[in-house]
């Protein structure tokens, strides 16, 4: 018997990952789908007429097997992936994207779907109600379940070849990263390097049986090269072959899939009715349209432009007065921000990460959520994981009541891609009066340990940790009875809320207290320091605005218009970032063809959203700042309207239920010291 096929039967049924065998996944998917269809059948040929139980409910618990596999695959084809697993994903890809339209095209489902939707003013339903209908409802319109048979087909043949695009995008992406390594062998190279970097370096030349020192593409290993190696043509080496990934003369270029994407979401946008792919995605969002993000970015850009440049000229003076550099680089900006940084406010990560070893980070993530929602998270043994390295937890609410299984996952290894993200192995809802509990998992990739220390963060890994544990838990807390609008499935602009705001107590002196001890000798982080870390908060933050606000750009570039006549991604590039540009080009380097969040990710014509949620989580942060952090009436409102709902509810309704009015960019403006 297939394990994926059975019930678990295992504790708080949980995945059965050393059970599982890849030779598994094809019969699983295969006969997964067709139970799924035989659920919608069942839903079609009822003979009773169309109401909301029989149709929207019953299509919202369908394919529950489906889903649960799914979750389990392409969660591990992301933090545990292997040639086979990345072979399979290339095979099951496209019977999942054909399933998808086999619902969202069918006429006669469409057809029951659209009698309940054309009632729905007489039914009488709660707001979850609601939207689910709504959702439901659009999740065809949306989709072409108004088109004719020729344009159907026409779309499912768009979504096989895009759903197979940017997988081939990712791995050439995650191909490219590991194919790259800077081998040292001459000490003196290392000048400037912190001790733990180099150590790590020094035991991935000894894992491969090599001398010297192995620095690669990964983020703890390439973060602090470019940042601290004295050595300017060594972090020009590495900055560029990153700013090259897939832009290369070789099997792994992206640019090709990069320009058949866009132009895919394109066909298919007019296909339905839209004007571009951005217009298309935005309906469904906060913001609405392409016209309204522009609007908003190039706002903030105005704010954050005049800023940035002053920033740009401070650093290039600095630059040139410390080591006569007469043009700032790309490789040049981490390593100069970071020296301007420690002569402005004399504190570099070397000095802070001995006070933030990882578990104690992560026991004071704990904590905060203790204090703020009344949760207890207890390490459990006894529950499968998917490697060694992953730890397990129970999470219980102050009854003792099981809140979510939760999953953390933080070092880099060879099958997991770069970056960090929340995720999770099985949705929570209500079904038969019973509240299934969500299984979630945070994956990170953090320095590992050494032989003569834990794994410290920098103080960016420290926000990263908070940030991810943020959207755990919107899936944690989740209470609804539809796992379609369960968690963190809300409106993109919304999603992140609740990861940016958890950001917030990494800068309060009462939060550090808690977990900011150093490895050693135990001693609490110093006041002296707390105060540089706030005020270091703002330190170049018209700069960091500004490249935030360019990736955005690019992404509507790329979206909010018609991208069949863009042949050479290099002058398109170019193009869009005229309006952010301060550093001097790299012939090199392309940002589109690596780009993962908007060509493999979820993030196209939603990159924008990072500021947008900067603006909500300012403005939410104000008001726990304004009755204190640790307030328990602010964070039940903040569970009860916003971490609970998913996305049952619009979200500006249930942010001004949380805040008693819409958001202001005020608290952002001030926070980043652009007022």
């Amino acid at each position: 018997m297939n394990i994926l096929l059975q019930k678990f039967g295992t504790k708080l049924d949980t995945a059965p990952f050393s059970k599982i065998k890849n030779e598994d996944y094809i019969p699983a998917f295969q006969e997964a789908i067709d139970l799924a269809k035989a659920e919608i059948d069942a839903i079609v040929n009822n003979t009773e007429n169309p109401t909301f139980q029989n149709t929207i409910e019953a299509l919202s618990f369908s394919g529950d097997t489906l889903d649960r596999i799914s979750s389990i695959f392409f969660n591990l084809n992301s933090a545990e992936t292997s040639d086979e697993m990345q072979k399979i994903a290339q095979d099951v890809s496209p019977l999942l994207s054909e399933f998808g339209n086999d619902v969202r095209l069918n006429a006669a489902l469409f057809a029951k779907v659209k009698t309940v939707y054309d009632q729905r003013e007489s039914l009488n339903l709660n707001p979850e109600q609601t939207t689910l209908l709504d959702k439901q409802y659009k999740s065809f319109s949306r989709n072409g379940a108004n088109l004719p048979e020729d344009k159907k087909n026409q779309l499912r043949e768009i979504d096989k070849e895009l759903s197979k695009l940017s997988l081939q995008f990712g791995e050439n992406v995650l191909a490219e990263t590991n194919a790259f390594e800077l081998h040292l062998i001459d000490e003196k190279d290392l000048a400037g390097l912190p001790e733990g970097t180099i150590e790590a370096a020094r035991s991935l030349a000894k894992a491969q049986e090599k001398e010297g020192w192995i620095f690669t593409l990964d983020h703890p290993s390439y973060i602090p090269f470019v940042t601290y190696a004295d050595n300017r043509e060594l972090r020009k080496k590495i900055a560029i072959a990153f700013g090259a990934r897939c832009f290369q003369n070789n099997e792994f270029n992206n640019q090709e899939i990069v320009l058949k994407i866009a132009k895919l979401r394109f066909e298919r946008a007019n296909l339905l009715g839209y004007k571009t792919h951005a217009h298309f995605v935005l309906e469904e969002r906060m913001a609405e349209s392409p016209e309204k993000v522009l609007s908003f970015s190039n706002d903030l850009l105005a704010k954050a432009k005049l800023a940035a440049q002053k920033e740009f000229e401070q650093l290039s003076a600095f630059a040139k007065e410390l080591d006569g550099i007469e043009q700032l680089e790309k490789w040049d900006g981490a390593y100069y921000s970071e020296k301007l940084k420690q002569q402005l406010f004399n504190l570099d990560d070397e000095k802070l990460k001995p006070y933030f070893q990882l578990e104690k980070v992560l026991n004071g993530a704990f904590t905060i959520a203790e204090k703020l929602y009344g949760l207890t998270f207890t390490e459990v043994f006894d529950i499968d994981k998917y490697h060694e390295e992953v730890t397990t937890y129970e999470v219980t609410d102050k009854n003792k009541e099981l809140v979510a299984v939760f999953y953390a996952d933080f070092f880099p290894r060879k099958g997991k891609r770069n970056g960090a993200w929340m995720t999770s192995f099985k949705s929570q809802y209500i079904k038969d009066g019973k509240n299934e509990r969500p299984h979630i998992s945070n994956v990170c990739n953090f320095t590992k340990p050494t032989e003569t220390k834990p794994s410290l963060l920098t103080f960016n890994e420290v926000t990263t940790l908070f940030h991810e544990f943020g959207h755990g838990l919107h899936g944690m807390l989740a209470n609804t009875t539809y796992p379609n609008l369960s968690g963190t499935s809300v409106y993109w602009d919304f999603v992140e809320l609740p990861s940016q705001i958890m950001e917030n107590w990494c800068y309060e002196p009462e939060a550090l207290a808690l977990f900011a001890h150093h490895y050693e000798t135990g001693e609490v982080i110093p006041q002296e320091y707390v105060e540089k870390i706030k005020e270091s908060a703002s330190f170049q933050q018209g700069m960091a605005t500004n490249r935030q606000l360019s990736f955005g750009l690019l992404d509507m570039g790329w979206h909010g218009q018609d991208p069949t006549n863009i042949t050479d991604i290099k002058a398109f590039e170019t193009e869009q970032f005229a309006s952010t540009q301060l550093y001097p080009d790299v012939k090199e380097n392309a940002m589109s063809t690596a780009f993962s969040h908007i060509f493999q990710g979820g993030y196209s014509s939603g990159y924008y959203s990072y500021k947008w949620a900067e603006v909500l989580d300012a403005d939410a942060f104000d008001y726990f700042l304004e009755e204190g952090i640790f307030n328990t009436e602010v964070a039940e409102k903040f569970k009860e309207h916003v971490l609970s709902k998913g996305g049952t509810e619009h979200p500006m309704i249930l942010y001004k239920r949380f805040r008693g009015q819409e958001p202001k960019p005020d608290a952002l403006l001030k926070r980043a010291g652009l007022l």
